[in-house]
């Protein structure tokens, strides 16, 4: 069974760090793509970053370019989203979300990992006091 797990969400105030983790569980880490999503209440859920690894591709959101960084660690089949300069409207659940057919996705320059995203991980909650 695949499975996504977040964790490294909590509470920070604006201006803090924070580093989240998504480790994937029977996913091939040698051809994968995996996006951050977040979702605020009573917002749409939106894209943050995504990387990918088949093109190198890395991109982000332009709301949270220049403060988040998204990396993988293969060996750890893990995907991090370190968040710095953090900001009250950065206040969600994050969600990351994964293909178990890279080919059939795309990582686009909004930080969007579209396609065809059969894994999602249950959230982990990020709330930045102002």
């Amino acid at each position: 069974e695949v499975q996504l797990v977040e964790s490294g969400g909590g509470l920070v105030q604006a201006g803090g760090s924070l580093r989240l983790s998504c480790t994937a569980f029977g996913l091939n880490f040698e051809d994968y793509a995996i996006g951050w999503f977040r979702q605020a209440p009573g917002k749409k859920r939106e894209g943050v970053a995504c990387i990918r690894s088949r093109d190198y591709a890395k991109d982000y959101a332009d709301s949270v370019k220049g403060r988040f960084t998204i990396s993988s660690d293969s060996a750890k089949s893990m995907v991090y989203l370190q968040m710095t300069s953090l900001k009250s409207e950065d206040t969600a659940t994050y969600y990351c979300a994964g293909a178990t057919s890279p080919l059939l996705t795309l990582c686009s320059s909004a930080g969007v990992l579209a396609g065809h995203l059969d894994v999602w991980g249950q959230g982990t909650q990020v709330t930045v006091s102002s």
